[in-house]
């Protein structure tokens, strides 16, 4: 296992302008917003009063669109003042850029060995919300099957992929429950070169199943196993559980990918303040390539 690492770089059209007293002021497109965030224990930098002007100037909500800054995808941002999500997770972006630097890699690779030019290079995103991953993975040239339970954030996804100009991308739109569908490919026999998968600590599926992620860890982990290709590119674990630690679901992933030669590295994702170098821990992840 290599060293514990924290990602954090800036996404476009979205800036954190502090954090603090268990909330964080952020700015997307030029409009500031104020979210209740309860890994910010510290001091706010800025003045409470700004806040205040804040909350009052967001009440009716808004809608914006962003280019993120990786080619040319876009994300819908929609807030509304009863809502703590926006539909995108800004730390994830060193990671998306790390999926788009991997697979770009791989297909120079590829091209490089005639037998392997025409490749495919599967993705399997595992609790795929809006469809960041997808996308991104999508527009380096691998074919993407997306998975939520949740209907609405797939039809979002399917926005962000219109937006984006990316409607004949190679993408696999796909509601239903995680375990239940991998348990399905399973018996298809379909493999895959790389997952991402980000489960809740809780959530439900589209027919009213409960998702406990202390009871459903276990088989999920074991049935990605069974789908991933005999070579796989990746695997990337992501966890916004505050029960356990980028060590704990690097040992997991680790007992995963037991037999296959390869490294892991762990650590967590992270928002850099737009006016100081102070971070905000925002989740887990661990990564699994191969050596």
């Amino acid at each position: 296992m290599e060293n514990i690492k924290i990602w954090a770089r800036e996404m476009g059209g979205y800036k954190l302008l502090d954090s603090g007293d268990k909330e964080k002021l952020e700015e997307i497109n030029g409009v500031k917003i104020v979210r209740a965030e309860p890994r910010a224990w510290w001091n706010k930098k800025v003045e409470s009063s700004k806040y205040l002007v804040v909350r009052e100037e967001q009440k009716k909500g808004f809608e914006k669109v962003i280019d993120i800054g990786i080619g040319r995808i876009k994300a819908k941002i929609k807030y509304k003042n009863t809502s703590k999500h926006i539909g995108i997770f800004p730390e994830q972006f060193t990671q998306w850029k790390w999926i788009e630097n991997k697979l770009k890699e791989v297909k120079i690779e590829r091209f490089k060995d005639l037998e392997k030019e025409n490749g495919e290079i599967k993705i399997l995103n595992l609790f795929g919300y809006t469809g960041m991953a997808s996308l991104v993975a999508a527009s380096a040239g691998a074919s993407v099957t997306h998975v939520d339970a949740s209907k609405p954030s797939v039809d979002w996804a399917k926005e962000n992929q219109k937006l984006s100009g990316l409607e004949d991308a190679p993408i696999r739109w796909i509601v239903d429950d995680v375990i239940k569908f991998l348990k399905k490919e399973i018996k298809r026999g379909e493999k895959y070169d790389a997952i991402i998968m980000d489960p809740p600590s809780y959530g439900k599926g589209p027919k009213g199943e409960v998702w406990k992620i202390e009871e459903e860890l276990p088989e999920l982990l074991s049935a990605c196993r069974e789908i991933l290709s005999d070579k796989p590119l990746f695997v990337i674990f992501n966890m916004y559980s505050t029960e356990l630690s980028s060590i704990s679901i690097a040992n997991l992933l680790s007992d995963m990918t037991k037999g296959l030669n390869g490294t892991i590295e762990s650590g967590e994702l992270a928002i850099k303040e737009d006016s100081s170098d102070r971070l905000l821990p925002m989740s887990i992840f661990a990564l699994w390539q191969p050596k």
